[in-house]
């Protein structure tokens, strides 16, 4: 029985590993469960070891056939090739574990797809961690130095014994363990196997993340991605014509084509003679809380200056938590998409609508500008494959003012974007461009004398970045204001979602709530209440014009009587369908539950069915329009 016996303990072994894990977790955030009674956190560790289970089960089911079918004369090489095979996902487990700690503490979660598509970019990533978290990469290295050594001298595991039950035996019981790990691979007796959505037992989310396990979350993470294109069924089931109806219904958008849903003509409420340029400025991670006209702080006179002499949206919120779903639903107008973003999609790399395709027949000449790598996240490609000229990026920039691991800095950024309007004018061009920008980013690297530093805080902190990427934007619209485009532009100022999402509910709302102003000379300065969402600034913009569109842009000018109080945001992989206070949520597997959105709070409440039945035909309605390449 020495066979099971190794195996029992490899087991064990890395459930000590996932509980220590776990419990460190629990007592960094266990001031986060106060509102949840003591006894119902404590099931976090039974929930847990199910998902330890699954993880080890999958990876010890290669040792179990190697060990098995190895007739005793080869034992040697089978041993020590299953101990190295385990020590490698000891390693990787151990690595996950650690980076599980900095990971949580910026995004509020575990380890999820975001972890394994931030490898793709070594540059950046590889100097954040050397500046933010040199002592948590040395910790992690010398732990995992210690481990190996422990591991290799200790007889504690040592699969040559399992060869010390008769090869007859080993065989007999390789059908059953198979089959063990198999329930274990499966930790279910019903229909359908566990999944990450059994780790959900809590109301409290920050609960649920602890629960989960990061090495079976980053691996379930990379199989829903691969498979997210053409598998949305995990929300919920809708007939596909009754999706389309509802989906007009919540937008209030008539569907009459069905080779170009949602396309239709829409009148400018401003015809004038000579027709507007449009600039988008979509800052980076600026949260509504840290703006004085909606938030009280004082880090953004400039923002708020413009705000409160413009059009400003005091209760617009985003699509995700993700620089490219804000980009999406600014440049294109679309809601976010179940799975990987849109810019990062095969089928969307070209012919899919852009404000910049939008314009191009009207002679409009269009760009992209950006401070750092444009390959980041796929933009150069999606923005030049969608009808955009020109993306300006880092290499575009000489002698740049400041320099950071992201990029030059917004106040280049700046200069640059108004240098290159001006151009236009001089061309006598009439213009559409998105300008990104990138300063308020982890590890917030600042130039000295632009700001006064915020005092009891760090100097590289987000307040202190906010506060930055503010004095740019004052900084171009002093520019931009001495130029003689300036009065026939119209200047969108928004964000592309928040600085961090944190919150124990099972999707944050209010921290997916963004500032937003639209500068435009002529127009009477409003404060806009109602709820929006990113595609109706977008489309709000456009009326704005002086030019009749036709576009299928999934959102409404606040101008318009169809204006809908809708939002559809995304966090991870669980949607949040608004409509007015109350709120459709869908986690995958999991059935839909309706909520009332109250003090920040969501208050489970009686199912509504048509609120519901509309949050899932969108979904449907998203995938279907990429899938076909309808919305263009």
């Amino acid at each position: 029985m020495r066979f099971i016996f190794e195996l029992l303990k490899t087991y064990l072994l890395f459930v000590a590993l996932f509980l220590l894990g776990r419990v460190t977790l629990y007592l960094i955030y266990f001031d986060r469960f106060n509102e949840i009674a003591f006894e119902q956190t404590l099931l976090t560790f039974i929930y847990g070891l199910r998902m330890d289970t699954i993880a080890i089960s999958i990876i010890l089911v290669i040792p179990t056939i190697i060990l098995a079918l190895t007739p005793k004369k080869l034992y040697k090489i089978s041993a020590k090739l299953v101990s190295y095979f385990i020590l490698i996902f000891l390693v990787l487990a151990i690595f996950i574990e650690c980076a599980t700690f900095p990971f949580f503490a910026e995004y509020d979660l575990r380890p999820n797809y975001l972890f394994i598509e931030y490898l793709d970019y070594p540059k950046e990533v590889g100097s954040l961690l050397f500046k933010d978290y040199k002592l948590d990469i040395i910790f992690a290295t010398i732990l995992i130095f210690i481990c190996i050594k422990i591991y290799l001298k200790s007889n504690f595991i040592n699969f040559s014994k399992a060869f010390e039950s008769k090869y007859s035996i080993r065989l007999l019981l390789l059908l059953p363990l198979l089959i063990f790990l198999f329930i274990g691979i499966r930790s279910s007796f019903a229909h359908r196997a566990a999944n990450i959505s059994d780790a959900l037992y809590s109301t409290n989310r920050v609960l649920n993340e602890v629960t989960k396990n990061s090495l079976h979350s980053l691996g379930y993470a990379y199989y829903s991605y691969k498979k997210s294109e053409s598998n949305i069924s995990k929300y919920g089931k809708i007939d596909l014509k009754n999706a389309y109806e509802l989906a007009s219904n919540a937008l209030g958008i008539k569907f009459e084509d069905e080779l170009k849903p949602f396309y239709r003509e829409v009148k400018t409420i401003k015809k004038e003679s000579k027709v507007k340029n449009l600039v988008i400025i979509i800052e980076e991670s600026l949260g509504a809380q840290f703006t004085g006209f909606i938030g009280g702080t004082n880090l953004t006179p400039n923002f708020d200056n413009l705000a409160n002499n413009h059009i400003s949206f005091t209760n617009l919120y985003s699509n995700g938590t993700r620089s490219i779903r804000g980009l999406a639903a600014l440049s294109s107008g679309t809601l976010p998409i179940a799975g990987n973003g849109i810019l990062k999609r095969n089928k969307s790399q070209n012919d899919f609508f852009t404000v910049a395709s939008l314009l191009k027949p009207f002679g409009y000449k269009s760009s992209f500008i950006y401070g750092g790598e444009a390959r980041f996240d796929n933009m150069r490609s999606w923005y030049l494959g969608n009808g955009f000229d020109t993306v300006i990026e880092e290499k575009d920039y000489k002698n740049p003012i400041f320099r950071s691991t992201w990029g030059v800095s917004d106040e280049d950024l700046m200069i640059k974007a108004n240098d290159t309007f001006k151009e236009h004018f001089k061309n006598d061009e009439k213009f559409v461009s998105v300008v990104f920008s990138s300063s308020n980013h982890m590890p917030f690297e600042l130039p000295d004398g632009k700001i006064e530093f915020e005092k009891d805080l760090p100097r590289n902190c987000v307040e202190n970045a906010i506060k930055y990427a503010d004095f740019a934007i004052g900084k171009f619209f002093e520019l931009a204001k001495q130029e003689e485009y300036y009065k026939n532009t119209i200047f969108v100022v928004v964000a592309d979602h928040n600085v961090r999402v944190y919150g124990d509910e099972i999707v944050p709302i209010d921290m997916f709530q963004i500032p937003a102003a639209i500068i435009a000379e002529g127009v009477k300065s409003q404060v806009f209440t109602r709820l929006s969402s990113q595609p109706d600034i977008l489309a709000t913009a456009l009326d704005l014009l002086g030019l009749d569109l036709s576009y299928p842009i999934l959102g409404n000018s606040i101008f318009k009587d169809n204006k809908q109080e809708i939002n559809l945001m995304l966090f991870d992989e669980t949607y949040a369908y608004r409509k007015g206070d109350k709120v459709a949520i869908m986690v995958p597997n999991l059935p839909i539950r309706t909520y009332i959105y109250k003090n920040k709070k969501l208050i489970e409440i009686d199912k509504d069915k048509q609120l519901e039945d509309e949050a899932l035909a969108l979904i449907y309605v998203l995938d279907d329009m990429y899938n076909k390449k309808l919305y263009k």
